[in-house]
């Protein structure tokens, strides 16, 4: 395989340990949500600003319409397991094209 066959195929398994990690973050703070957690934690402070930019793009496309249930968490973890399942496929095969 060439180099730039293995660059990739260390692409796309960084990419996805990248995105595994992001997806159990943001289960971790869907979960924490659901207590009232210390906001002056530093977890939970980590949590909330690893994940807030990307949950609150995803809820201000949302209709929530006052059902109180968020489910951006719910979107986003199905979004990460899209581009896992899609985005690392992919890069693998470009990879193997190169081999």
């Amino acid at each position: 395989m060439s180099v730039f066959g293995n660059l990739i195929i260390v692409l796309a398994n960084v990419i996805d340990i990248g995105l595994l990690i992001y997806m159990w973050i943001v289960i971790i703070r869907a979960l924490i949500s659901w207590v009232s957690p210390n906001p002056y934690n530093p977890i939970v402070r980590f949590l909330y600003r690893a994940t807030e930019p990307v949950l609150g793009r995803v809820r201000r496309w949302l209709p929530i319409g006052g059902m109180g249930i968020d489910f951006s968490p719910l979107i986003v973890i199905l979004v990460i397991y899209f581009l896992r399942i899609f985005l690392v496929r992919i890069l693998f095969q470009l990879a193997s094209q190169f081999g």
